[in-house]
């Protein structure tokens, strides 16, 4: 494969109208490196992220952090990829949401058959950060109770069904009587809807009055300190995203006063920068999905060419499960 690709890029940060479609150059694999072409592509809350430039990049620059298929070419030194395997991944640096793209080849996994090309695109980052937030980060067991916020989105359908395959109670959060009865479909133990109900209380009538064991956040700033006063003592706050803004600063002798609680704020891309590491997550990711466990919902699908209305509807949250690019 030759000269370009079309490719999605900004050249400043700004709203879903600074999504631009380009013809982008595609070279050959340096050493350790791959060329895919790819078949579909994910879509991310973190994509919004860089695009807006709350975490910021050098400019001009591809996004999309997620994408499947087919390895094109192979650099010097890659040992786990052949040209023709089919492959998927979650990786940095941006630039997945293009039709082919030369990358390092660490964090790229080979895609067993029985998952389709549309389920790899979509469930390579949701599912390795249920992977890190149910097996990597503190040790969860069956019979332990988790709150997951958003719980009918792409990465809250996985970890209901995770949750579930695991005997962990997971109890959800969501924004409609829909989206909770969707989560519960997935294996949600309960779901409340946070623009009816009060949570927090709803949460403390759900365990006896005790807490939860863990909470896994990606919403930020709107659901942290509720989310504190959900813990039981010594319980761990995981929080993992920022959909409603970054967190604000705050006094780490709350934690003390709410029952010596434990806050950590982790990224995917830490747990996946040791290629062996990232090879183990994955595989057991794919396992989960190919017996059956989890199943990848995919409720919404755009063309590449309109990347910037998947970037509005996911801003508005008005998706549900797993969101993807198609190129075909």
């Amino acid at each position: 494969m030759a000269g370009t690709a079309r490719t999605v890029i900004i050249e400043e940060h700004g709203g879903p109208e600074a999504l631009k479609l380009a013809d982008w150059p595609v070279g050959e694999p340096g050493p350790g490196e791959v060329r895919i072409r790819h078949k579909a592509c994910g879509l991310n809350f973190i994509d919004c992220y860089q695009r807006s430039g709350l975490y910021p990049m050098t400019l001009p620059h591809a996004l999309g952090m997620e994408a499947s298929g087919v390895i094109d070419a192979v650099g010097e030194g890659v040992a786990h990829l052949e040209v023709g395997d089919r492959a998927a991944y979650a990786a940095a640096p941006p630039g997945a949401y293009c039709e082919a793209r030369v990358m390092p080849a660490a964090q790229v996994c080979r895609l067993p058959d029985a998952i389709s090309f549309e389920e790899g695109a979509a469930m390579m980052l949701k599912g390795l950060t249920v992977q890190y937030l149910f097996h990597r980060t503190t040790p969860l067991q069956a019979g332990d109770t988790v709150l997951f916020h958003a719980a009918a989105g792409g990465v809250g359908l996985i970890a209901c069904q995770w949750a579930k395959s695991e005997g962990i109670r997971l109890i959800g959060t969501a924004g409609s009587d829909e989206k909770c009865a969707l989560a519960m479909e997935h294996g949600a133990d309960a779901c409340i809807n946070y623009a009816t109900e009060d949570w927090v209380a709803k949460v403390r009538e759900l365990t006896d009055g005790k807490g939860v064991d863990v909470v896994m956040d990606s919403v930020g700033k709107a659901t942290f300190e509720g989310s504190l006063d959900c813990l039981k003592p010594l319980g761990m706050m995981i929080s993992f995203g920022n959909a409603s803004g970054a967190v604000d600063a705050f006094n780490l002798g709350v934690l003390a006063q709410k029952g010596s609680l434990k806050v950590t704020r982790p990224t995917l891309f830490t747990h996946i920068a040791d290629h062996g590491t990232c090879q183990s997550m994955a595989g057991m990711l794919f396992g989960k999905v190919s017996s059956g466990e989890v199943k990848i919902r995919i409720d919404q699908r755009f063309p590449l060419e309109d990347v910037a209305e998947a970037h509005r509807v996911l801003e508005a949250r008005r998706t549900t499960g797993q969101t993807i690019l198609t190129l075909e």
